[in-house]
């Protein structure tokens, strides 16, 4: 297992395609953020990306600040913004942060931790350099249930038992309420969006064979384009058809984190 962050370089060009939201989703989880960001000073989005999330919500009036592993990320965030940076931007490692102790208001993250080792101490990263009474709002998925885990877990399998992700394993969440718990910070659950997928089987599998996934690159193509194929045969038995949407329950799960 690597002890280095996953960084998306290879992902930049396609990453808004594949780990987008649907509107009506978008339009809730904005709507869920400004009202738990705004008003609380500058805030810090790790693993900013293209800026799906921070460019929506520098619009909205949050003053944002991004960082990311993979500066072909941010290349591209800034070229979605017409060659400038319409907000700070670090290329940095979420577990060593340049910020100094209490220097940010809030921060956000969305599907990070299960790319990141020392996921722990990322989180204590995050904690130091926010202020006192500072929050920290994490949103993540219920993408590890139904049909879209099934045929993660199934590549996973026929790839050689190896591991979705360096850090945490999608299926806890839950340690890393307790790991923020322990830490001094209060909160949990505040709001739980549906987010149908627009993406069939036939087309998630389709990613998968092009290694359009973090959890994908840990094989050779020849090793990654067996294992798929063997996954869409065994699909086609589970299911029958693959042109039915990959995750028709998806949720959007928001938590959020005071400091003492």
């Amino acid at each position: 297992m690597s002890d280095r962050s996953v960084g998306f370089d290879r992902a930049a060009e396609y990453y808004d395609r594949t780990r987008g939201f649907s509107p009506e989703a978008f339009d809730a989880l904005m709507e869920v953020l400004t009202a738990e960001l705004g008003g609380r000073g500058r805030c810090l989005e790790i693993g900013v990306g293209t800026g799906l999330l921070a460019l929506a919500l520098a619009e909205r009036g949050i003053p944002m600040i991004g960082a990311d592993i993979a500066r072909p990320m941010l290349d591209e965030l800034v070229a979605k913004s017409g060659g400038r940076a319409p907000f700070p931007l670090v290329e940095a490692d979420a577990t060593r942060l340049p910020f100094l102790d209490g220097s940010l208001g809030c921060a956000v993250f969305r599907h990070v931790l299960h790319l990141i080792p020392f996921w722990r101490g990322a989180l204590a990263e995050l904690i130091r350099a926010l202020e006192s009474g500072g929050r920290l709002v994490i949103v993540e998925g219920t993408f590890h249930e139904g049909a879209w885990w099934d045929l993660v877990s199934r590549f996973l399998h026929e790839a050689g038992d190896i591991p979705f992700g360096v850090g945490l394993d999608a299926r806890e969440i839950e340690t890393a309420h307790e790991e923020l718990i322990s830490r001094g910070t209060r909160g949990g659950e505040v709001a739980s969006i549906p987010d149908r997928s627009r993406e069939t089987m036939r087309e998630f599998l389709d990613q998968m064979d092009a290694g359009m996934h973090s959890w994908t690159w840990r094989t050779e193509e020849p090793e990654r384009r067996r294992a798929v194929e063997a996954v869409r045969r065994w699909a086609i038995e589970r299911y029958g058809s693959l042109d039915e949407p990959v995750s028709p329950d998806y949720r959007l799960v928001v938590r959020v984190y005071d400091l003492d």
